[in-house]
Protein backbone atom coordinates (compact mmCIF):
# COMPACT_ATOMS: atom_id res chain seq x y z
CA UNK A 1 0.00 0.00 0.00
CA UNK A 2 3.09 2.47 0.20
CA UNK A 3 3.29 2.78 -3.22
CA UNK A 4 0.16 3.19 -3.89
CA UNK A 5 0.32 5.86 -1.16
CA UNK A 6 3.03 8.01 -3.04
CA UNK A 7 1.59 7.54 -5.85
CA UNK A 8 -1.25 9.44 -4.37
CA UNK A 9 1.02 12.28 -3.34
CA UNK A 10 2.87 12.20 -6.15
CA UNK A 11 -0.32 13.11 -8.52
CA UNK A 12 -1.67 15.76 -5.77
CA UNK A 13 1.87 17.40 -6.43
CA UNK A 14 1.46 17.43 -9.75
CA UNK A 15 -2.74 18.46 -9.95
CA UNK A 16 -3.32 19.96 -6.69
CA UNK A 17 -5.60 21.75 -8.07
CA UNK A 18 -5.46 20.46 -12.08
CA UNK A 19 -9.41 20.10 -12.25
CA UNK A 20 -11.81 21.87 -14.44
CA UNK A 21 -13.67 24.04 -11.63
CA UNK A 22 -16.10 26.97 -12.82
CA UNK A 23 -18.10 27.33 -15.91
CA UNK A 24 -15.82 25.66 -18.37
CA UNK A 25 -12.66 26.70 -16.68
CA UNK A 26 -10.32 25.10 -14.94
CA UNK A 27 -7.58 25.80 -12.05
CA UNK A 28 -3.68 25.73 -12.87
CA UNK A 29 -2.00 23.62 -10.44
CA UNK A 30 1.64 22.78 -11.86
CA UNK A 31 3.27 26.22 -12.47
CA UNK A 32 4.64 26.75 -15.77
CA UNK A 33 4.44 23.20 -16.22
CA UNK A 34 1.25 23.39 -17.96
CA UNK A 35 0.76 19.78 -17.37
CA UNK A 36 -2.92 20.80 -15.96
CA UNK A 37 -6.29 21.07 -17.40
CA UNK A 38 -6.12 24.27 -18.60
CA UNK A 39 -8.56 27.21 -19.29
CA UNK A 40 -10.73 27.04 -22.38
CA UNK A 41 -11.44 30.95 -22.14
CA UNK A 42 -9.88 32.14 -25.53
CA UNK A 43 -7.80 35.44 -25.83
CA UNK A 44 -6.99 36.23 -29.56
CA UNK A 45 -8.55 33.11 -30.83
CA UNK A 46 -6.21 30.78 -29.20
CA UNK A 47 -7.07 28.36 -26.61
CA UNK A 48 -5.24 29.65 -22.97
CA UNK A 49 -3.91 26.26 -22.13
CA UNK A 50 -2.00 25.97 -25.69
CA UNK A 51 -0.50 30.03 -25.39
CA UNK A 52 3.10 29.77 -25.01
CA UNK A 53 4.38 31.87 -21.72
CA UNK A 54 5.48 34.52 -24.18
CA UNK A 55 1.84 34.62 -25.80
CA UNK A 56 0.27 34.40 -21.93
CA UNK A 57 2.56 37.78 -21.10
CA UNK A 58 1.04 39.21 -24.71
CA UNK A 59 -2.82 38.47 -23.28
CA UNK A 60 -2.11 39.65 -19.78
CA UNK A 61 -0.84 43.34 -21.10
CA UNK A 62 -3.60 43.47 -23.40
CA UNK A 63 -6.34 42.04 -21.39
CA UNK A 64 -5.20 44.15 -18.63
CA UNK A 65 -5.38 47.57 -20.37
CA UNK A 66 -9.09 46.86 -21.20
CA UNK A 67 -9.71 45.78 -18.14
CA UNK A 68 -8.27 49.01 -16.96
CA UNK A 69 -10.40 50.89 -19.08
CA UNK A 70 -13.66 49.02 -17.75
CA UNK A 71 -13.54 46.76 -14.54
CA UNK A 72 -17.36 45.97 -14.49
CA UNK A 73 -16.63 44.45 -18.65
CA UNK A 74 -17.64 41.04 -17.14
CA UNK A 75 -16.35 38.63 -20.27
CA UNK A 76 -13.17 40.76 -20.00
CA UNK A 77 -12.46 40.16 -16.31
CA UNK A 78 -12.96 36.72 -16.73
CA UNK A 79 -10.29 36.42 -19.70
CA UNK A 80 -8.31 38.35 -17.68
CA UNK A 81 -8.38 36.01 -14.83
CA UNK A 82 -8.22 33.17 -16.62
CA UNK A 83 -5.02 34.40 -18.28
CA UNK A 84 -3.44 35.31 -15.06
CA UNK A 85 -3.73 32.57 -13.44
CA UNK A 86 -2.58 30.05 -16.40
CA UNK A 87 0.46 32.39 -16.29
CA UNK A 88 1.18 32.13 -12.59
CA UNK A 89 -0.37 35.13 -11.12
CA UNK A 90 -3.19 33.45 -8.74
CA UNK A 91 -3.30 36.60 -6.29
CA UNK A 92 -4.16 38.73 -8.67
CA UNK A 93 -6.11 36.71 -10.87
CA UNK A 94 -8.21 35.79 -7.83
CA UNK A 95 -8.05 40.05 -6.76
CA UNK A 96 -9.90 40.45 -10.51
CA UNK A 97 -12.80 37.68 -9.73
CA UNK A 98 -13.41 38.78 -6.27
CA UNK A 99 -13.69 42.27 -7.18
CA UNK A 100 -16.30 41.19 -9.68
CA UNK A 101 -17.82 38.79 -7.47
CA UNK A 102 -18.78 41.86 -5.31
CA UNK A 103 -20.50 43.71 -9.16
CA UNK A 104 -22.05 40.25 -9.97
CA UNK A 105 -23.16 38.85 -6.49
CA UNK A 106 -25.94 36.94 -7.98
CA UNK A 107 -24.17 35.77 -11.37
CA UNK A 108 -23.61 32.14 -11.21
CA UNK A 109 -21.06 32.17 -13.67
CA UNK A 110 -19.36 34.69 -11.77
CA UNK A 111 -19.42 33.07 -8.56
CA UNK A 112 -18.34 29.45 -10.45
CA UNK A 113 -15.23 31.17 -11.25
CA UNK A 114 -14.83 33.04 -8.13
CA UNK A 115 -14.97 29.80 -6.71
CA UNK A 116 -12.07 28.67 -9.32
CA UNK A 117 -9.77 31.48 -8.24
CA UNK A 118 -10.05 30.87 -4.53
CA UNK A 119 -8.94 26.88 -5.16
CA UNK A 120 -5.99 27.78 -7.13
CA UNK A 121 -5.15 29.96 -3.95
CA UNK A 122 -6.20 26.90 -1.73
CA UNK A 123 -9.08 28.55 -0.26
CA UNK A 124 -10.94 25.63 -1.03
CA UNK A 125 -14.12 26.00 2.13
CA UNK A 126 -14.35 29.60 0.69
CA UNK A 127 -14.31 28.41 -2.79
CA UNK A 128 -16.57 25.18 -2.07
CA UNK A 129 -19.08 27.70 -0.46
CA UNK A 130 -19.06 30.21 -3.87
CA UNK A 131 -19.75 26.67 -6.06
CA UNK A 132 -22.68 25.92 -3.86
CA UNK A 133 -24.38 29.60 -3.78
CA UNK A 134 -24.04 29.77 -7.15
CA UNK A 135 -26.27 26.28 -7.90
CA UNK A 136 -29.91 26.07 -7.90
CA UNK A 137 -31.51 23.27 -6.38
CA UNK A 138 -34.80 23.71 -8.90
CA UNK A 139 -32.72 24.24 -11.70
CA UNK A 140 -29.12 22.22 -11.34
CA UNK A 141 -26.04 23.40 -13.62
CA UNK A 142 -23.59 20.24 -13.96
CA UNK A 143 -21.01 22.17 -14.66
CA UNK A 144 -21.25 23.66 -11.08
CA UNK A 145 -21.77 20.17 -9.57
CA UNK A 146 -18.50 18.88 -11.39
CA UNK A 147 -16.94 21.86 -9.79
CA UNK A 148 -18.19 21.37 -6.05
CA UNK A 149 -16.96 17.64 -7.09
CA UNK A 150 -13.67 18.64 -7.93
CA UNK A 151 -13.27 20.92 -4.68
CA UNK A 152 -14.29 18.15 -2.49
CA UNK A 153 -11.72 15.95 -3.91
CA UNK A 154 -9.11 18.64 -3.33
CA UNK A 155 -10.49 18.91 0.22
CA UNK A 156 -9.70 14.57 0.23
CA UNK A 157 -13.41 13.55 0.04
CA UNK A 158 -13.44 11.52 -2.69
CA UNK A 159 -17.09 10.03 -1.88
CA UNK A 160 -18.57 13.40 -1.84
CA UNK A 161 -16.43 14.39 -4.93
CA UNK A 162 -17.38 11.33 -7.00
CA UNK A 163 -21.14 11.75 -5.78
CA UNK A 164 -21.13 15.21 -7.78
CA UNK A 165 -19.83 13.96 -10.77
CA UNK A 166 -21.89 11.34 -11.30
CA UNK A 167 -24.99 14.15 -10.70
CA UNK A 168 -23.08 16.20 -13.24
CA UNK A 169 -22.94 13.17 -15.41
CA UNK A 170 -26.67 12.43 -15.00
CA UNK A 171 -27.22 15.78 -15.72
CA UNK A 172 -25.18 15.88 -18.94
CA UNK A 173 -24.11 12.07 -19.84
CA UNK A 174 -20.77 11.84 -21.64
CA UNK A 175 -19.64 15.09 -21.00
CA UNK A 176 -16.18 14.64 -21.43
CA UNK A 177 -14.98 17.78 -18.46
CA UNK A 178 -16.78 15.65 -16.44
CA UNK A 179 -15.53 12.32 -17.26
CA UNK A 180 -12.02 13.92 -17.30
CA UNK A 181 -12.38 14.96 -13.42
CA UNK A 182 -13.40 11.63 -12.44
CA UNK A 183 -10.79 10.49 -13.88
CA UNK A 184 -8.32 12.77 -12.01
CA UNK A 185 -10.24 12.02 -8.78
CA UNK A 186 -8.61 8.41 -9.14
CA UNK A 187 -5.50 9.89 -10.10
CA UNK A 188 -5.54 11.48 -6.50
CA UNK A 189 -6.50 7.99 -5.08
CA UNK A 190 -3.36 6.67 -6.44
CA UNK A 191 -6.12 4.24 -8.84
CA UNK A 192 -4.09 5.15 -12.70
CA UNK A 193 -5.46 2.40 -14.08
CA UNK A 194 -9.38 3.57 -13.43
CA UNK A 195 -8.48 6.66 -14.15
CA UNK A 196 -6.89 6.07 -17.76
CA UNK A 197 -10.24 4.48 -18.45
CA UNK A 198 -12.50 7.28 -17.78
CA UNK A 199 -9.86 9.58 -19.19
CA UNK A 200 -9.89 7.39 -22.66
CA UNK A 201 -13.86 7.59 -22.52
CA UNK A 202 -13.80 11.01 -21.80
CA UNK A 203 -11.19 11.31 -24.89
CA UNK A 204 -13.53 9.72 -27.34
CA UNK A 205 -16.57 12.23 -26.57
CA UNK A 206 -17.40 14.76 -29.01
CA UNK A 207 -16.19 18.35 -27.64
CA UNK A 208 -13.29 16.69 -25.85
CA UNK A 209 -10.12 19.54 -26.33
CA UNK A 210 -6.71 20.23 -25.05
CA UNK A 211 -7.50 19.65 -21.36
CA UNK A 212 -8.85 16.60 -21.41
CA UNK A 213 -6.06 14.87 -23.66
CA UNK A 214 -3.47 16.70 -21.63
CA UNK A 215 -5.15 14.49 -18.39
CA UNK A 216 -4.56 11.56 -20.37
CA UNK A 217 -0.99 12.53 -21.76
CA UNK A 218 -0.24 12.65 -17.95
CA UNK A 219 -2.30 9.57 -16.46
CA UNK A 220 -0.58 7.56 -19.58
CA UNK A 221 2.56 9.04 -18.43
CA UNK A 222 2.72 8.44 -14.38
CA UNK A 223 2.56 4.67 -15.76
CA UNK A 224 5.52 4.96 -16.87
CA UNK A 225 4.66 4.77 -20.83
CA UNK A 226 6.29 8.87 -22.00
CA UNK A 227 6.59 7.76 -25.29
CA UNK A 228 2.59 7.48 -25.27
CA UNK A 229 2.25 10.29 -23.40
CA UNK A 230 4.34 12.63 -25.26
CA UNK A 231 1.89 11.36 -28.65
CA UNK A 232 -0.88 12.06 -27.11
CA UNK A 233 0.49 15.80 -25.40
CA UNK A 234 1.57 16.52 -28.70
CA UNK A 235 -2.00 15.94 -30.36
CA UNK A 236 -2.56 19.87 -28.85
CA UNK A 237 0.61 20.99 -28.01
CA UNK A 238 3.62 22.25 -30.23
CA UNK A 239 6.34 19.30 -29.71
CA UNK A 240 8.19 21.67 -28.05
CA UNK A 241 5.42 21.67 -25.47
CA UNK A 242 4.91 18.63 -25.46
CA UNK A 243 8.50 17.27 -24.75
CA UNK A 244 8.83 19.98 -21.99
CA UNK A 245 5.62 18.36 -20.45
CA UNK A 246 7.03 15.19 -20.46
CA UNK A 247 10.54 15.95 -19.57
CA UNK A 248 8.87 17.31 -16.27
CA UNK A 249 6.82 13.81 -15.80
CA UNK A 250 9.38 12.08 -16.10
CA UNK A 251 12.18 14.15 -14.02
CA UNK A 252 9.25 13.56 -11.30
CA UNK A 253 9.08 10.13 -11.24
CA UNK A 254 12.72 8.94 -12.07
CA UNK A 255 14.64 11.49 -9.68
CA UNK A 256 15.33 8.66 -6.70
CA UNK A 257 15.60 11.81 -4.53
CA UNK A 258 12.52 12.94 -4.96
CA UNK A 259 10.66 9.17 -4.84
CA UNK A 260 12.66 9.38 -1.47
CA UNK A 261 11.44 12.75 -0.45
CA UNK A 262 7.52 11.86 -1.29
CA UNK A 263 8.14 8.58 0.67
CA UNK A 264 9.33 10.37 3.39
CA UNK A 265 6.17 12.85 3.95
CA UNK A 266 4.18 9.89 3.30
CA UNK A 267 5.61 8.32 6.41
CA UNK A 268 5.60 11.36 8.20
CA UNK A 269 2.24 11.92 7.62
CA UNK A 270 0.85 8.34 8.58
CA UNK A 271 2.88 8.64 11.74
CA UNK A 272 0.78 11.85 12.73
CA UNK A 273 -2.60 10.32 11.94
Amino acid sequence: MGSDRTMRRTGKRLLTTAFVVGLAAATAGCGTSKMTTGSISRAGGKSVDTMTSGELQGAAVSLGQSYARNPGDKPVAMKYAAVLQMNGDADQSLAVMRKLAIAYPKDREVLAAYGKALAANGQLEPALDAVRRAQTPEYPDWRLASAEGAILDQLGQKDEARQKYRKALELKPNEPSVLSNLGMSYVLDGDVRTAETYLRTAVAQPGADSRVRQNLALVVGLQGRFGEAEQIASQELSPEQAQANVAYLRSMLSQQNAWNQLKKEDKGKSATN
